[in-house]
């Protein structure tokens, strides 16, 4: 018997609770119903993976499989992996203790580029071989999917296929796939299977695939190396989210999570186009559920799991269109058992002050909006869409109505940015404060500004963009830094810009990055999201010694017609659609949102069959 965790062990690390699994609504099969086990792999700490909804929904579905056990393991936190190291425990499951090496899949979510360094050590802490060419016929399957799934090289030596695009309802036939080939006598080994399962629509096997490179290190092309192997992958995506199944009874953990609440996915896409935003391109187009389907699993939500808030979460929670009768209709339902409802963020010109009133009739809180950018220029270039008399006109009803509180986010590095477009960011925080004191004849309004660093992300209009590099972004920090200290009541937060170069370097990389990434987790690279665990140099040196360039992938111009690394997996979204859109950038036009007008010309609907549900114009056209 393998060595387990035990009490003293427990009673030694932060957190113990991140451990012991057995919580309320987790599910454990009679081990005479199971043919597969997959676990469930979220590259961060418990309470961060036990919020995230798209393991929620996973679980739910795959335990609802005949045969298919779904567990969950997450990434155990540095005091703990000394533990585990020093003892020679394995990185279990938390439903059945099994050791990553005894489940026949592993799966990770791609959430985030500085999450990839935990991948590796969460395989090496569970006895799973890091590299697939070392993997043995008793060695799991390591899949891996998520909104980074649309560039995975960088981890391509790493994971023996991906999922592309929603898992709902390709996951089921990737276990069927997998049982069937089980119960065949698992015929041609390893190998045979993948060449089952790759031919399901949303497929990627890397080792199916061969890169070419120019001399100039640039990608010539992607070669499939296997008959059958299509050349473009393309996202699966659910066509009507009301024919798939929502988890009404979800993991309530023991401990505090980050969002310890009832999160409720009102619809899935966004078609605001803004140029920067790389999940608003790969969920595209908008679907959403109805409202009378919401209302029922709220209300199955509630009698579950005991939360007195339920969020409405989506892209853009705000243009649900028919969110002002289904918020009234919840808040009434709910408000005699003391259950709040909550939109995630508001956006400046959809911003309604009577729905915002109604969500917080239960539980006040301070608002927050999203500009982006601080003058009109970049907000037109990156087609944010929304003007200052917008935000102002939104502020002015939220003061009117008693808030004297504001959140605001930006970011800084952007294309085509100047130190005027920084400083605007300071300027518009200042005239928020005197529309507060022009609504209420008082001062003392506060506001925060966040600011984050810029990270060119795949298909969006700005992949081809040269990121700024660090001695750039510091200096427009501090720009913005010594203006906002003129400023009252105003609080500026922002990260070290290292973390967002690293993170773009692995965004916009190619498979050789392979070699970084283990270099990196060699030297003790792990948990590079969080600041205190993160370690630039280390980064710097590893991307030497694979005798690579960061500014290579980062801080470099693409051309026109270069081939990026990313484009045999495919959100649906067309090339020519996207250098449209960096050109419109530059001469700051704007694109209007094809949900209620005309089409925009992306591709995704006609390329992947799908069309936008927006249930206010459904309910119109009957």
């Amino acid at each position: 018997m393998e060595k387990d965790l035990t009490i003293d062990i427990l009673s030694s690390v932060q957190k113990p609770a991140r451990y012991t699994g057995g919580e309320f609504g987790s599910i454990i099969k009679p081990q005479a119903e199971v043919e597969a086990t997959i676990a469930l792999a979220f590259p961060d700490v418990y309470e961060v993976g036990m919020s995230y909804l798209g393991f929620k929904i996973l679980y739910h579905l795959l335990n609802r499989q005949q045969g298919v056990q779904a567990e969950r393991v997450y990434a155990p936190w540095i005091d703990m992996e000394a533990k585990m190291r020093e003892r020679g425990i394995p990185l279990r499951t938390l439903e059945t203790k099994k050791a990553l090496s005894q489940c026949d899949i592993v799966g990770f979510t791609l959430q985030y580029e500085l999450s990839y360094s935990n991948i590796l050590n969460m395989l090496d802490l569970g006895g799973v071989p890091l590299l697939t060419q070392e993997r043995g016929e008793n060695d799991p399957f390591v899949i891996v999917g998520g909104p980074c799934v649309y560039n995975p090289e960088p981890l391509a030596d790493f994971f023996d296929f991906a999922i592309i695009g929603e898992g709902e309802e390709v996951m089921h036939e990737v276990m069927a796939c997998y049982m069937a080939w089980k119960r065949a006598g698992r015929p041609g080994g390893r190998i045979g299977f993948l060449r089952r399962v790759v031919q399901l629509d949303g497929i990627y096997v890397p080792s199916f695939y061969r890169p070419l490179y120019n001399e100039d290190m640039t990608l010539k092309e992607v070669v499939p190396l296997a008959e059958n192997v299509p050349p473009v992958v393309y996202k699966r995506v659910v066509k009507d989210m009301n024919t798939v199944d929502f988890p009404t009874a979800p993991i309530v953990p023991f401990g505090e999570i980050v969002h310890d609440r009832i999160m409720l996915e009102v619809f899935r896409g966004c078609s605001r186009g803004c140029r920067f935003c790389h999940a608003g391109m790969v969920y595209r187009p908008v679907r959403e559920r109805k409202p009378e389907v919401l209302q029922d699993l709220a209300r199955k939500l509630v009698d579950n799991t005991g939360y007195n808030e339920i969020s409405l979460v989506s892209l853009s929670s705000a243009d649900y269109s028919c969110l002002a009768p289904m918020v009234h209709s919840m808040i009434e339902e709910f408000k005699d058992e003391r259950v709040s409802v909550s939109l995630p963020s508001l956006r400046i010109d959809s911003f309604c002050v009577a729905i915002a009133k109604e969500v917080q009739a239960v539980r006040k809180s301070g608002l927050t909006f999203a500009p982006e950018a601080g003058s009109q220029k970049m907000r037109d270039v990156i087609n944010k869409g929304v003007t200052e008399e917008d935000l102002m006109n939104a502020v002015g009803a939220a003061f009117e109505s008693g808030w004297n509180s504001v959140k605001l986010y930006f970011m800084i590095g952007l294309p085509y940015e100047t130190d005027e477009d920084v400083l605007a960011i300071a300027d518009l925080a200042r005239k928020v404060q005197y529309k507060y004191y022009q609504v209420t004849g008082k001062r003392g309004c506060k506001v925060t500004v966040s600011a984050s660093s810029f990270v060119p992300k795949p298909y969006t209009a700005f992949q081809w963009f040269a990121q700024n590099d660090l001695e750039t972004i510091r200096r427009k920090q501090f720009l913005l830094k010594d203006e906002i200290k003129k400023i009252k009541n105003v609080t500026l937060n922002y990260h070290d810009g290292k973390t967002g170069i690293i993170e773009a370097v692995f965004a916009r990389g190619d498979r050789r990055l392979g070699r970084a990434l283990l270099l990196a987790w060699q030297k003790g690279a792990r948990f590079d999201g969080w600041s205190d665990c993160f370690s630039y140099e280390r980064w710097l040196e590893a991307i030497g010694e694979a005798g690579l360039d960061k500014d290579f992938y980062a801080a470099r111009q693409r051309g026109e017609n270069e081939v990026f690394p990313w484009e045999h997996i495919s959100p649906g979204v067309a090339r020519r659609f996207l250098w449209n859109e960096w050109q419109k950038a530059y001469a700051q036009q704007l694109t209007h949102d094809c949900r209620r007008s005309s089409c925009t010309g992306c591709g995704v609907c006609q390329k992947l069959g799908v069309k936008i549900i927006d249930w206010q114009k459904e309910a119109k056209a009957e």
